[in-house]
């Protein structure tokens, strides 16, 4: 029998819900683009239910206990008395959110003579050291497009809350006021911008689709290039690099996987050749971009905002300055782990359990490193070393 560790975030402050503001949550049976959603053979809660966090154990404890593996969830995962780092040692599955990431790293894999399948509930692998793991012959499994429509709504979001200036706006309620010239002097329409996206994956491009809409001009970097059909659809223009995109373009949304090629890409050059008052987005990772260089940007003003849900490391610690630089929308990692979300990637998280015991393979789709090597959607998104 097998041990599995189970990295979540903590329950809420209030305790575990008892009772939602809804029922429960509509049923997709496929993603844009025909992939199935996750098909484990049982579901032991309901979805809709707060899986994420440490009480909600993804859904797995009584799957995993009645078959006689035992299960530990923590969220205690920094530093070399953490929960985390005490039960590694022994354990052969671990599982993390990208949201709250025990990272896997090269030392810790070498701790971990017994692991054999690392699993990602949600999407975005890079808190494990993958070339590590290709070395020590460790399966990283992810479950793919469980959250990417998710990631994307949220992303539509931010840009128009620092577009038409909603956050400050609202605050200005919270405070009693009716301050209409504070709340419009920032605002402006997203209609007949340019807006482009860093990477047209399936995150990518669900923004592209959800933004085409508001007439806006699109646009958008990628190496693996949209089918000219496609292109078509959303009358996106194409950019052979992201040097020559971000000059064109209003609004910049990064949806790119974080590797060597990719890490601190948004430095003081490449910002520095943005438009004057130009917005930000980045729910993708946050080492993508130079931390100081976002901050010196909007000090400056040569960005009119920066948003997103990600940070390095995370969670972020109270004196990010992320956390205090003016004209921000930061959330915590939140836009992959809706309580919608949290249904899909709960039951392929299941999934690839059930294949991994039963001797199965694990979908080509959920792969990222298998046998040594780049595997399934890891041959696409990642760069090993």
């Amino acid at each position: 029998m097998a041990k599995v560790l189970c990295v979540l975030y903590d329950d809420p402050v209030d305790g575990y819900p008892s009772s939602y503001a809804r029922d429960g949550v509509p049923r997709i049976d496929r993603y844009p683009g025909g992939q199935t959603t996750p098909s484990p053979s049982a579901l032991d809660f309901t979805p809709g239910e707060l899986l994420g966090s440490v009480s909600g154990a993804l859904g797995l404890r009584r799957f995993l206990e009645s078959a006689g593996h035992e299960l530990v969830v923590t969220s205690d995962k920094e530093g070399p008395d953490s929960v985390f780092e005490r039960e590694l040692p022994d354990a052969e599955v671990v599982i993390s959110q990208p949201f709250w990431p025990a990272y896997l790293t090269a030392e810790r894999i070498a701790k971990a003579p017994e692991l054999k399948l690392a699993i990602t509930a949600g999407i975005g692998s890079d808190h494990v050291d993958l070339s590590a793991a290709i070395d020590h012959g460790i399966t990283v499994a992810e479950v793919t497009y469980s959250n990417s429509v998710s990631v994307s709504e949220h992303v539509v979001m931010m840009i128009l809350s620092l577009v038409r200036n909603y956050l400050p706006a609202h605050q200005w309620v919270l405070d009693g006021g009716w301050n209409i010239a504070d709340c419009v002097s920032r605002s402006y329409d997203l209609e007949a911008m340019d807006v482009g996206t860093v990477a047209a994956g399936r995150i990518g491009t669900a923004v592209l689709r959800r933004l085409k809409p508001f007439d806006v001009r699109l646009h958008y970097t990628d190496r693996h290039r949209l089918p000219p059909e496609v292109e078509e659809e959303l009358g996106v223009t194409y950019h052979p690099d992201v040097g020559s995109m971000v000059r064109v373009c209003d609004v910049v949304t990064i949806n790119c996987p974080l590797h060597p090629e990719t890490e601190n890409m948004f430095d003081d050059a490449l910002i520095g050749r943005m438009k004057r008052g130009a917005y930000l987005i980045n729910t993708a990772r946050g080492k993508i971009c130079d931390r100081d260089a976002v901050v010196r940007a909007l000090e400056s003003g040569r960005l009119a905002g920066y948003a997103g849900d990600v940070w390095f490391p995370q969670p972020a610690p109270r004196d990010h300055p992320w956390r205090t630089m003016p004209h921000h929308g930061m959330t915590p990692h939140t836009s992959g782990t809706s309580l919608s979300a949290q249904a899909r990637y709960a039951a392929g998280t299941r999934e690839i359990l059930e294949c991994f015991f039963a001797g199965k393979p694990i979908r080509d789709e959920y792969l990222i490193v298998e046998g040594g090597k780049l595997a399934g959607t890891g041959r696409h998104s990642y760069s090993a070393r």
